[in-house]
Formats: structure tokens, sequence, C-alpha cells
């Protein structure tokens, strides 16, 4: 496909998520492209989650667009639409793999370093192998594979945005099942985020094991509920 239709898809999809650089890839002659996304990376109790997910980039621009329509940034969605395109996506995708940041890797190594553990995992789980990468604002050094790193690219590149979708619906899901272990956090609710609610909770009832002790505050609750 040529740059002038890829630019008319692409101002015709202003607030949507195109294939530009997908389109761009297949030009240079990758045929496996992988979008990478996380969700979790700022909340206080739970893992980090990253999805990992290839289009069919064999099937027309039109014919992808149509078969992916409304897949979005997360963030963006309600929690129905991303249930329903969840099972959209997961129909209609060529490859999708998660990759799991436990609460302890992430206590132990950093949450950005748990982040990219976590892409490596995916992509080792991925088949075909991906020959090229997307990935939101972040880039993995250490994995030999051309990569190109976009900010907000959840919001602008199709594969990152649907696997941004994969990675919130897999993490939601296993915040509810915290939840009714734990029903006085809340976990259903916030998933793990810092909400008033949820700080409430914590300074009512202490961390529970799936707390990230190295994120303030929990660290400081921490100290004062060790002892107990």
């Amino acid at each position: 496909m040529g740059r002038s239709q890829d630019a008319r898809e692409q101002a015709g999809r202003q607030y949507a998520p195109t294939l530009q650089e997908e389109m761009a890839l297949c030009e240079q002659g990758y045929s496996f492209v992988a979008g990478l996304d996380e969700v979790g990376r700022g909340c206080l109790a739970g893992p980090v989650v990253v999805a990992a997910v290839m289009l069919p980039l064999h099937l027309s621009p039109d014919d992808l667009y149509l078969r992916f329509k409304g897949v979005n940034d997360s963030k963006q969605l309600t929690a129905p639409a991303r249930e329903r395109l969840y099972d959209v996506i997961t129909q209609h995708a060529l490859a999708i793999s998660v990759g799991v940041g436990s609460v302890e890797l992430i206590d132990t190594c950093n949450i950005l370093q748990a982040t990219k553990h976590s892409m490596r995992d995916a992509l080792k789980r991925l088949t075909p192998a991906p020959q090229a990468l997307l990935l939101d604002a972040l880039l993995l050094p250490d994995v030999a594979v051309p990569q190109r790193s976009i900010i907000k690219g959840d919001a602008l590149c199709l594969s990152i945005a649907a696997a941004s979708i994969i990675a919130k619906v897999t993490r939601d899901r296993m915040m509810h099942e915290l939840h009714a272990s734990y029903p006085h956090y809340g976990f259903a609710q916030h998933k793990g985020y810092g909400t008033p609610a949820h700080l409430a909770a914590l300074r009512e009832h202490g961390p529970t094991p799936h707390h990230r002790r190295s994120f303030s505050p929990v660290r400081e609750l921490y100290g004062l509920f060790a002892d107990l």
C-alpha cells in the first residue's frame, strides 16, 4: 500500500488507532508484527500484565479495519466494550500472548524491569515469532528484533491498542478473583489503583500478600502492620 493511501486512511481515522506503523513495516518486508502494551504499572496491588498481539497483516487494511472495528486505547473504552472487543481480538488476531509480572518480581527488581521481563515472556510465548515490534513508549534493547517505540501508541497504533485491551481485560479478571478473597479492599472496583477507598482499606486492614511492599504508601503502611 502506498504512502498516499496510508495518509488518507490516517486522516480519515484521526481519533482512532490506524495501521500506519504496521503497513510501513510490511513495506519493509516484515510480515509478523507484534504490538505490545502493559497494564498495572501504577497500581499498589496485583501484577503487571503485558499482552502481545499480532494482527493478520496479509489481509487488506480495509478488511482489518472492519474486523477490528472499535478497537482503541483500553482507557478510552467502557468495561463492557473491552469485554466485547477482547472476544473480537481473540477471534481475529493472528496470535496473542500474555506475560505476567508478579508482585514478588515487582518488589525485587522494580516495576520497569518487571514490565520488561513480562514483555520478553510474552514474546517468547508468541507463535509465530514476531519479526518486528511496536511498543507503547518502551524499548527492549536486549531483544534482537527491530522495534519502534511510539508515545501514546495505544491511541495511535491498532496492534498496540489491541494489546492494551487484552492486557486490561486479563488483569481486571485477576483483580476480580482477588476481590473474592479480599472483599474489604474493593479490588473489583479500583483494580489495585490508589483510590481514596483503597487507601482507607489499607489503613484499616493493612496490606495483603498481593500489595506491592516497594510502593509508597504501602511501604509506609506495611511498617505499621509488620509486627502484627
